[in-house]
């Protein structure tokens, strides 16, 4: 845990205690602060409007909470009102640990694959890594570290409106397409919050941009006014200089004496284009750190993946079971239906804005669809005479029966894949519960399948019975209330 030392004997107010939010608490405690703390899910009066706002000497607000859309949470208006400053927990780590390294990652698509790519690279290299931030482990958990040592920081826009002071040596951009835009108001609302991450950069930092998309690309222009280098990175085009990956192979053209050129397509946790983007920019914030691509491309090849992230949950009768509950929009969802080619796809929850028509052209590779939750009747329209499809409802439901229309097809190649283009809260706490129930569910079938044709005794076949029943070497188991 992080102590934060900064407001010793003095008011300090903490909105929202979810995981960062208490992490905030303890660090503020724990360095002799006064602590005032509330989240909007308590019952009984709203203390916060009685809270010494004239003495506070900051809100810490957690990222989920409103900042200026809609419009301001009430708790921020009356911080506007006294002149409280606003910030947010990853500003009290890097000003309660000012001497470390600070590498940052954002974008709307592929952040915690990115983060957490850079730390095992980082870490399989023999450096002193912390990681964390909005990929889960709350930023005043992480353990302190001194000048040797280096924060891998996954970054919401929303954390990024909360911090004023925070520097990154190393700033990485990923992608940019529409989300969250009642949090922001527009897309340039959402666009500048994403900035944030390169301001405050100096000579010898370094800002990773990936340039595959309209908006990143305007926002790479304009890095020409930031004093530190930037490199480009792609997954779609070659680049004269900078970082690329064309037909699974990555080219650095920034150093063309080594002729680093790597075979990405041979690693399976890395697999299609959008984990491309990812290893380029790993690749890429590696190398500012001071890592030989050699080493780098090792520790790729031994990256475990992510849960939740097109992660392989059984192999059932030659049918893959993936688990890509992360896919929380339609932009996450192309990135998992684009290197299947026979795919039962369970998908649906709570919808968000422009539902699934955006991906139509992977619509000839879906064998059938089974939708569930609160997205059932809009997404039965957008697939209807364009792809078969079941309204399952649950994902129990789905899960069986996608096993039984892929086993009956026996198509070569058929994944059942969990992708749902939607929030998880009409159904789950979080993506991370309905992942971990889609596992249970698949190693369960998978259990099943094998008792019956007499590979081993029937075990107990409910999803609490299987949860941890998971392949060799795979993890169990949006939406993240931090």
């Amino acid at each position: 845990m992080i102590t934060v030392t900064e407001y010793t004997g003095q008011k300090i107010g903490v909105f929202g205690l979810g995981k960062a939010g208490e992490a905030t608490v303890a660090s503020l405690l724990a360095g002799g602060a006064e602590v005032f703390s509330w989240d909007d899910r308590a019952t009984g009066t709203e203390h916060y409007n009685e809270w010494p706002w004239k003495e506070l000497k900051a809100l810490i607000l957690s990222p989920g909470v409103p900042l200026t859309h809609p419009k301001p949470h009430p708790v921020a208006a009356l911080a506007q009102r006294h002149d409280c400053p606003v910030i947010g927990d990853i500003e009290l780590l890097y000003r309660a640990q000012p001497e470390a390294r600070y590498i940052g990652i954002t974008g709307t698509n592929g952040k915690s694959t990115t983060t957490t790519l850079i730390a095992h690279i980082l870490k399989t290299a023999g450096l002193n890594v912390e990681v964390g931030g909005n990929l889960g482990t709350a930023a005043l958990s992480l353990a302190p570290l001194g000048e040797d040592g280096i924060y891998v920081i996954e970054l919401s826009s929303y954390q990024l409106d909360l911090v004023n002071t925070t520097r990154f040596n190393v700033a990485a951009l990923l992608n940019v397409t529409p989300d969250h835009l009642d949090r922001h108001g527009s897309m340039e609302g959402y666009v500048a919050a994403k900035q944030h991450i390169f301001e405050r950069q100096r000579p010898g930092d370094v800002a990773v941009i990936a340039v595959d998309d309209e908006y990143t690309r305007r926002v790479a222009s304009a890095l020409c006014l930031v004093p530190c280098e930037v490199v480009e990175v792609s997954s779609q085009r070659a680049l004269e200089n900078g970082v690329y990956v064309k037909d699974g192979y990555l080219y650095d053209t920034r150093h063309k004496a080594q002729g680093a050129h790597y075979n990405l397509s041979v690693i399976p946790t890395l697999t299609g284009r959008h984990n491309w983007q990812n290893a380029a920019a790993a690749y890429a914030a590696a190398r500012a750190c001071g890592v030989a691509p050699e080493v780098i491309y090792r520790a790729m090849q031994s990256f475990p993946g992510l849960r939740h992230r097109l992660q392989l949950a059984a192999t059932i009768n030659g049918v893959r079971f993936i688990n890509d509950s992360k896919a929380t929009n339609a932009d996450a969802t192309s990135n998992a239906l684009a290197p299947y080619d026979h795919i039962y796809w369970i998908l649906g929850g709570r919808p968000k804005a422009g539902g699934i028509a955006s991906l139509g052209e992977y619509f000839p590779k879906i064998a059938h669809a089974f939708i569930i939750g609160e997205a059932a009747e809009e997404f039965a329209e957008t697939l209807e005479g364009k792809v078969p499809c079941a309204r399952s409802g649950t994902l129990d439901v789905a899960v069986r029966e996608a096993a039984e229309k892929a086993f009956a097809d026996g198509k070569k190649n058929a994944v059942v894949l969990l992708s749902p283009a939607c929030a998880s809260f009409d159904q789950f706490k979080n993506f991370e519960e309905r992942g971990d129930a889609f596992c249970a569910l698949a190693n369960a079938l998978s259990l099943r399948e094998r008792a019956r044709v007499g590979a081993l005794p029937l075990a107990p076949s409910s999803p609490g019975a299987s949860r941890h029943l998971l392949p060799e070497g795979e993890n169990n188991g949006d939406d993240h209330a931090l």
